[in-house]
């Protein structure tokens, strides 16, 4: 398990968080890979209300390509990743979803050094994920090859074990003798 410290060399420290607990954290919506509003505020240490408070008073900070509101259906999908409500309090409105840039605008918006070292980290773990899909990239790019050369020499393998077969096997039917084959002949008497 890799941690990764949420400290500088000036700062005091902070905790230690493993990057395994941001990088579960971290989904796929829309094509994006977002961090939801509760996860967030847990990482940052604030009740998700007060992340959201924060967020609505600075709107104009958070375009639709830093954060935007899950739907329904998207907000149920994501039900084995969070918890959810069960309809007698809690959660009353529909999750914010927040991409890697809006991680980062959120350490303006919200003022507490432990906000501001989260973010460090997140984006940390955004970069990571990044290079791990570009270097699955290239391991899904050499395995489809792989797999075409296989089945190039499967082919060619294919039509040398036919060959070698057809060489090896006896005839079918034995051969015809060539030349003069005596008749019988009846004895009269």
């Amino acid at each position: 398990m890799t941690y990764i410290v949420a400290k500088e060399p000036s700062q005091p420290a902070l905790s230690v968080v493993p990057v395994e607990m941001i990088e579960r954290r971290i989904f796929i919506q829309r094509g994006h890979k977002v961090m939801i509003d509760t996860n967030l505020a847990e990482l940052y240490r604030v009740p998700a209300f007060r992340l959201n408070e924060a967020v609505k008073r600075n709107k104009r900070r958070f375009p639709a390509d830093f954060m935007f509101r899950l739907t329904k259906k998207e907000a149920l999908s994501l039900t084995s990743h969070f918890a959810m409500s069960n309809g007698r309090g809690g959660r009353r409105t529909l999750p914010y979803a927040f991409t890697e840039h809006g991680v980062v605008m959120l350490s303006s918006v919200l003022n507490s050094e432990r906000a501001v070292q989260m973010n460090i980290l997140i984006v940390r773990a955004f970069v990571k994920l990044r290079e791990m899909l570009g270097t699955h990239k290239d391991l899904a790019r050499k395995i489809e090859d792989l797999d075409r050369k296989q089945k190039e020499h499967g082919q060619q393998l294919g039509a040398v074990y036919s060959i070698v077969k057809q060489l090896i096997s006896p005839p079918a039917k034995p051969k015809r003798r060539i030349g003069f084959t005596p008749v019988e002949t009846k004895e009269v008497r």
